[in-house]
């Protein structure tokens, strides 16, 4: 991951801010077409726990952010942070608070999707996520502002090769489960109470099949509709409650 990222829009910003890794933020004018009492008031408060953190606060032309977030939704305020902490597949096993629960993304290069399947992992108390290096959309920018702020949580681990990551955590106990649509497994058929990693493919190509050849399981969410397939972060967040569900009632 590169030295610097840059994030932008409120929630992104707070939750960086939070987390203790804002280096520098750049405010503006609010952007129009917002309630700009209320966003305001939210930068109010981000500029607040930005002074009691003693981080450097620069006031920046509009056109500064509209450069700096590449014309991303900014809300008035863009953030350099310091690159998401780094962690093994390991770490993320071993220092799961209680039956781990991690997800592994095949491939998925919308920011969008990555920010949104983020925003889930935190809400559904995910003890990690592995990404691949190359093939992934970077976690700053887009990514960070559709996670709502969850990149900051969310432990994150690297590596080379998705295929051997998953060998890594079968060895290490836990279960891996590829979502596939071809499966002949419905989800909630699966027991998401053991140690388990969900593995999730990229819209559209899916697994991949040395991907798909690894996991222990492929399990498939119904589809009852005129579509195909759901979108990569509905999916997520389907199989991820039914993960919570199933450990609440177990």
């Amino acid at each position: 991951m590169s030295l610097v990222m840059i994030i932008y829009g409120i929630n992104p910003v707070l939750e960086a801010l939070r987390a203790g890794r804002v280096r520098e933020l750049r405010v503006g004018d609010v952007a129009s077409g917002f309630n700009r009492k209320t966003v305001n008031d939210r930068l109010r408060q981000l500029l607040a726990l930005a002074d009691e953190q003693g981080v450097r606060v620069r006031r920046v032309a509009p056109d500064t952010l509209d450069r700096d977030s590449k014309r991303g939704v900014h809300q008035g305020v863009v953030a350099e942070v310091a690159p998401v902490a780094s962690f093994s597949v390991e770490d993320l096993v071993r220092g799961a608070t209680g039956t781990p629960l991690i997800v592994v993304l095949d491939g998925i290069e919308d920011p969008h999707n990555l920010g949104a399947i983020l925003r889930t992992a935190d809400a559904a108390g995910v003890d990690g996520v592995v990404v691949q290096s190359r093939r992934s959309a970077a976690l700053g920018g887009a990514a960070a502002k559709a996670s709502a702020g969850a990149v900051a949580h969310v432990k994150m681990a690297e590596v080379v090769n998705i295929a051997r990551a998953i060998e890594e955590l079968k060895d290490l106990g836990v279960w891996t489960v590829g979502l596939a649509g071809e499966a002949t497994t419905p989800y909630d058929a699966i027991d998401f109470t053991m140690p388990t990693a969900l593995v999730l493919g990229a819209e559209g190509a899916g697994l991949r099949r040395l991907v798909r050849e690894r996991c222990d399981h492929l399990a498939a969410i119904p589809m009852q509709g005129h579509v195909g397939s759901l979108n990569v972060s509905v999916a997520a967040g389907i199989t991820l409650f039914e993960a919570v569900r199933q450990r609440r009632s177990g």
